[in-house]
């Protein structure tokens, strides 16, 4: 089973499956069109965002969770 973690580079994610870009969207994170993604680990990205990063990593887990039933 695949687990998404905060220190995981953003870019690495949505390379995984571009199925995670709404996720990202959804919770601010209009990482697809940032030069930021490609070396920005999740956990900075929520940081810079003032976001909670676990809510974003619950997300992605359940997204890929669904993916692999």
């Amino acid at each position: 089973m695949m687990k998404i973690t905060k220190d995981m580079i953003i870019a690495d994610v949505l390379n995984m499956n571009r199925g995670t870009v709404p996720i990202f969207m959804q919770n601010g994170l209009h990482c697809m069109g940032c030069v930021m993604a490609s070396g920005e680990t999740i956990e900075e990205a929520c940081m810079v965002h003032g976001m909670d990063c676990e809510i974003l990593l619950d997300e992605l887990n359940d997204f890929f969770d669904k993916q692999e039933a």
